[in-house]
């Protein structure tokens, strides 16, 4: 019997014992290939030997200062090397200081109140509305989960929710009018943010947030081209805030190391985790520009938020060897090389399956939509739990793969996201592909085939 509540009550979980690289291994000895990093987190695998010492080294001299106290070198290191990296990759970049807490929802956290706080600061109190999009998806926390835009998930703590807006995502697969190109989509979906500031009347939006490539709620949706710079322009002219939410699409998923860069705008405020610190130890980081920082210093003088672990120094050295392994080892050229080929052999497996809609995504942050017909989109009756059967056919095969339910609207919709290690070879790429076609194979055996109403 166990007395752990996991996120299953009910389940049964195999007992992870060892990593070795992109695998990891149970107490049977049983090897599973992990090709989704848990949730886009292991982008160097289980068992970097860089990592693990400089955790070992950082713990054997001080495991912990709070930082009421206390900076580290540590966090100073990480946070000059990653405002370094935002400086050359980030077109006009804004970005100056980072705030370090322990995992994305906590960065949200920090997000959404340093753009409330900045706005009290420079003396615009009316300004405290979000605007963010549906099926979009910032975190679990109250706050965070205010601004998600995934039904399913804030359905339950509604009543508990603060008030926020949603327009539509830059959704190209479902939302893109036929003959209409990505550039005049891109505007139109776009232009959905112009119309929600006036509604709600410019003087009371404080920021909008949105995913450069939405994860795990959508499967791996990017932005077609210039829908960003629109968004940016828009912000701009009203004096709305920009949060790009790269807690999983950023630090390298993607190809590129701020995922935004790709886009070819950069924002006020930049959330990350995951990738960060590639799972060797919880961390996240806010990252903001230095208008909203000398906004707090010449005001307050005070940030009103904070946590007793932010600022981890155990956390950010292990941090800053994961960061300095991607730059040193030039492992986001793996990612462009491996997450190209890995989307060319998925389309030449699964391309025309009758069953995958669509295959999408940047780099290694891959998903596939799955549908009842190619041609009308339609997608599988929730009641299936398409996603559940694809998850245990590809354990039962050593796959590690991340399907989620709800694509479409939170509730109607099945996805396969796939955000393998950075390290991946040709020969773990063939067996991901080999191996989520069996279990494609075996969950779509048994499901009823008539599709759902989305109405």
């Amino acid at each position: 019997m166990t007395h752990v509540f996991h996120r299953q009550p009910g389940a049964t979980y195999p007992v992870a014992v060892a990593g070795d690289g992109p695998w990891l291994i149970d107490g049977d000895g049983r090897r599973y290939l992990d090709a989704c990093g848990g949730a886009a987190v292991s982008c160097l695998g289980h068992s970097d030997a860089a990592v693990r010492a400089a955790v070992l080294s950082q713990v054997d001299t001080l495991a912990y200062a709070h930082t009421g106290f206390f900076t580290t070198e540590a966090a100073e290191d990480l946070a000059a090397h990653l405002i370094a990296q935002a400086n050359a990759v980030i077109p006009g970049n804004r970005l100056d200081k980072v705030y370090f807490v322990s995992g994305g929802s906590e960065a949200a956290e920090a997000a959404l109140k340093l753009a409330r706080q900045y706005f009290l600061e420079i003396g615009q109190p009316d300004r405290h509305r979000v605007i963010a999009r549906r099926q979009s998806y910032h975190g679990n926390t109250l706050g965070a989960l205010s601004v998600g835009g995934n039904q399913w998930r804030r359905q339950p703590f509604e009543p508990m929710l603060m008030p926020a807006t949603h327009i539509a995502p830059c959704y190209a697969y479902r939302e893109q009018a036929e003959g209409e190109s990505p550039e005049a989509y891109g505007r139109r979906a776009a232009d959905q943010l112009e119309a929600a500031i006036q509604t709600l009347g410019p003087e009371t939006v404080a920021a909008f947030i949105a995913e450069p490539v939405v994860g795990a709620t959508a499967g791996a949706v990017p932005a077609v081209p210039g829908y960003f710079r629109r968004i940016r322009e828009i912000c701009d002219r009203y004096g709305v805030l920009l949060i790009l939410d790269e807690v999983m699409c950023g630090m390298g998923r993607t190809g590129h190391m701020f995922a935004c860069a790709e886009d070819g705008i950069g924002p006020d405020i930049l959330i990350a985790a995951k990738g960060l610190g590639a799972g060797y130890q919880p961390i996240g980081a806010m990252l903001c520009s230095a208008v909203l920082f000398d906004a707090v210093v010449a005001g307050s003088g005070f940030f009103q938020h904070g946590h007793t672990y932010m600022g981890h120094v155990t956390a950010c050295a292990g941090a800053l060897a994961v960061q300095r392994r991607l730059r040193d080892d030039n492992l986001l050229d793996n990612v462009r090389r491996q997450g190209a080929a890995l989307r060319r052999d998925l389309e030449e497996t699964l391309g025309q399956h009758p069953h995958v809609g669509d295959i999408r995504g940047r780099g290694l942050l891959l998903g596939l939509e799955l549908v009842t017909d190619r041609e009308t989109k339609a997608p599988f009756d929730p009641a299936v739990k398409l996603h559940a059967r694809v998850k245990r056919a590809a354990m039962a095969r050593g796959l590690m793969v991340y399907p989620m339910g709800g694509t479409i609207d939170g509730r109607h919709g099945d996805h396969v996201l796939l955000a393998p290690p950075f390290i991946i070879e040709d020969a773990h790429r063939h067996e991901i592909v080999d191996r989520l076609g069996e279990a494609l194979a075996e969950a779509l055996d048994t499901p009823a085939r008539a599709p759902a109403s989305t109405a």
